[in-house]
């Protein structure tokens, strides 16, 4: 392999066809074709191992984008990313929700070192089903909506946790063990109770929403349109997926397209509906809680729950120039920023490390240099390295999403 000339090259993803994704959303975005109706639930771009991107060499021939940064890693991702991460550090996503996804956790970077490296120890395939540790790294998470966006996300705040256990009927039982533990005790009572108790505490729950939510009188800024759906989605004869007592103990936000929240280690969260871009630290470390048929260890879980009050902080961009709008978080793995461009316009920019972008709409050409110009239009990406200097001309009215690293001094 060698090191291409040019350091503005196209870029392919990789679509994840999980369940709970749409089938038409994705497909249309990417011009892909979509005959069997198959779920594309998400849109990947990065050097992950599991489904890394393919680069486009000048050469007309293509390489994973993972394979080339660790040949060529001063070169692609500069001498600070380079020692500081050693790899890219973020993963870049379109997502599609159709139907709601687990409750779930994500570790901190310490503990996914150390499980990583247990269960590696353990002799447990990194495939495997059973498998909670897939890499050594933490996934702190940014999700902008693009569409009205629904989501679960970290506990409510003490009164109105209190409230909704003592006006849901068939929560009550809850209500002494909140006083007496807070949200830890809580949380691993329905956790750790067994299948039997569950069925018999949720079943008339279920019995009263169902039939509501069949005849459309919920909305869906109540959590019994949620649980309701959730039970049809998720239960099974026997069988109530216990991931419904989390719908009732967590924040339920509505998001509007053009907003954004964060969600750290440790904060239980659930998507819900709608389409969102995403960015994280490159990791696939989820550890779930419920509203799954995916492998779920009740013990690893609950070793990573902050067991805190998380007040919704739901935010917009901020301007850093006249075309970019930036989100940034406390994550030194990524940031994420958004080019609105109008037709004609020009902008002249030089990575910083390697920075991913993906046409979200309209069309535009990037030149780098007399050699390296091409045009691109929505639904493809690009990747520019380290020191790249280019130039993006918009042939139509564009809006751009940009992944790259916020780093000290910029």
């Amino acid at each position: 392999m060698k090191l291409d000339t040019n350091r503005v090259l196209r870029l392919q993803g990789k679509t994840q066809h999980y369940a709970w994704g749409g089938k038409s959303f994705l497909p249309q975005f990417l011009k892909l074709p979509n005959p069997e109706e198959k779920p594309f639930a998400e849109y990947w771009l990065g050097a992950h191992e599991i489904a890394p991107s393919i680069l486009l060499l000048d050469s007309d021939k293509s390489v994973f984008l993972n394979d080339y940064i660790r040949k060529f890693p001063l070169e692609t991702l500069g001498h600070y990313v380079a020692e500081k991460f050693g790899r890219l550090p973020y993963l870049l996503k379109i997502l599609d929700v159709k139907d709601m996804l687990s409750i779930q956790v994500h570790p901190s970077k310490k503990n996914a070192e150390h499980e990583y490296a247990e269960e590696n120890k353990r002799g447990v395939d990194v495939h495997a089903a059973n498998r909670n540790y897939r890499d050594d790294n933490h996934k702190p998470e940014l999700m902008l909506a693009l569409s009205e966006f629904w989501l679960l996300h970290g506990f409510k705040s003490p009164g109105p946790f209190a409230r909704i256990l003592k006006e849901t009927e068939e929560l009550n039982f809850l209500s002494a063990v909140f006083e007496r533990g807070a949200y830890q005790e809580v949380y691993k009572t329905v956790m750790e109770i067994d299948q039997v108790e569950v069925n018999a505490k949720l079943q008339p729950l279920l019995d009263r929403i169902v039939p509501a939510y069949q005849k459309g009188l919920l909305k869906k800024t109540d959590e019994n349109f949620w649980a309701a759906r959730a039970a049809m989605t998720f239960n099974s004869p026997g069988f109530i997926d216990r991931g419904i007592f989390s719908i009732y103990f967590f924040n339920l936000l509505r998001l509007y397209p053009g907003q954004a929240v964060f969600q750290d280690a440790g904060i239980l969260h659930a998507y819900l509906e709608g389409q969102n871009v995403e960015i994280m630290a490159s990791s696939d470390n989820v550890l779930r809680g419920g509203l799954t048929s995916k492998w779920i260890d009740i013990k690893e879980l609950l070793k990573h729950v902050n067991f805190q009050a998380t007040d919704p902080y739901i935010f917009q961009g901020t301007k850093k120039t006249k075309f970019l709008q930036v989100f940034s978080t406390p994550a030194p793995d990524f940031e994420l920023g958004k080019l609105v461009l109008e037709k004609g316009d020009l902008v002249e920019y030089t990575s910083i490390s390697a920075e991913i972008f993906i046409l979200w709409s309209g069309s535009l050409t990037m030149q780098e240099n007399p050699h390296n110009e091409f045009s691109i239009k929505g639904g493809e990406a690009f990747i520019s390295f380290d020191g790249a200097r280019l130039q993006l001309k918009a042939l139509a009215d564009t809006v751009v999403y940009k992944a790259s690293v916020p780093l000290i001094g910029e």
